[in-house]
């Protein structure tokens, strides 16, 4: 599978409230959180990246690093992660004629790797399975593969709801790769003190 054919959408619209700061600029070894999923993002896949933002965007966007990116402003992030992933959707849709797949990622899992998303790609071809999710901590996850016959499906998200609604909808057809420490993601400063601790 040509890895030019699938598009990655970062979802990181959310104005971190529960945080005090933007999640997306908080510093790991040396790079923003946000900056290390678009870079792990652009090794994987000759594809579009997307990267969403809504809240504190323009601070955000004056932030990343990475030029080789589209960057979308998202202005009804507010509604919830729904409206970024629709909104994503289409600008790739309308970018990108050749889209087979597209991966869904946050910018607030900091082991996220290109490993991951190289797996999601590979584990589509193999299995012929039209999503596969990362699995972690018991759960199924991002960073999440759909084929192109999950993207109405996704365009009918609204409100709060995310991407596990399709694939709780679609079991039999979801596989999975693991990711490691996939379940560590930053919300509160609590969490950000155990990553820098971790170190």
């Amino acid at each position: 599978m040509s890895t030019g054919n699938t598009g990655v959408i970062i979802l990181a619209a959310g104005s971190s409230s529960r945080l005090g700061q933007p999640k997306q600029l908080l510093s790991y070894q040396h790079k923003s959180l946000l900056d290390n999923t678009i870079e792990e993002a652009k090794k994987a896949t000759d594809g579009a990246v997307l990267v969403i933002l809504g809240g504190n965007h323009e601070q955000i966007k004056n932030n990343i690093t990475r030029t080789d990116i589209s960057i979308v402003y998202n202005p009804d992030w507010e509604e919830g992660m729904s409206s970024s992933i629709r909104l994503g959707l289409e600008v790739l849709k309308k970018e990108n004629k050749g889209l087979q797949n597209v991966i869904l990622a946050v910018c607030d899992q900091p082991f996220v790797t290109a490993q991951i998303f190289r797996e999601l790609i590979n584990e589509a071809e193999s299995s012929g399975k039209g999503i596969v999710s990362s699995s972690y901590g018991g759960t199924l996850g991002t960073p999440v593969l759909f084929d192109q016959r999950y993207f109405s499906e996704l365009a009918l998200l609204k409100g709060t709801e995310g991407a596990k609604k399709v694939v709780t909808k679609f079991k039999e057809n979801v596989a999975s790769v693991t990711f490691e420490k996939g379940e560590i993601d930053i919300d509160t400063p609590e969490d950000y003190n155990r990553l820098l601790n971790t170190i």
